[in-house]
């Protein structure tokens, strides 16, 4: 049984969880990597961390979900500022990052590596 409090909390971290592609779980599930966390002094949720890899694929489907269409079909402009908000946000610290990357905006690796190169050059 859950302790009145509870649920309003899960409430309020549930949209941070899902901006990050993890899973909410019950805190005696939790494994040694996942983070537990307590309201009130009592475990009430844990949360699992997705992987980094699956965390650039949960934030490029999240990015063409506010866009509303899939991210090749933005014009160049566009383009160039998801590869900044990408990243401002690491996407490129992870392995096959900047491939990842450009499948998704339907370019090649060469034109992200552009954006970043002019970027930097402004």
């Amino acid at each position: 049984m859950t302790r009145p409090g509870e649920e309003p909390f899960i409430a309020a971290v549930k949209p941070l969880v899902d901006a990050i592609g993890g899973e909410m779980l019950p805190p005696d599930e939790a494994g040694q990597d996942d983070v537990v966390l307590a309201w009130e002094g009592t475990d009430v949720v844990a949360v699992r961390l997705p992987q980094l890899a699956d965390s650039l694929d949960h934030i490029l489907a999240a990015m063409e979900r506010r866009r509303g269409k899939p991210l090749a079909d933005l014009d160049r402009r566009a383009k160039q500022e998801v590869v900044r908000t990408l990243e401002a946000r690491g996407a490129f610290s992870v392995r096959h990052g900047v491939e990842t990357v450009a499948s998704a905006l339907g370019v090649s690796r060469f034109t992200v590596y552009n954006y970043l190169n002019r970027e930097k050059d402004s």
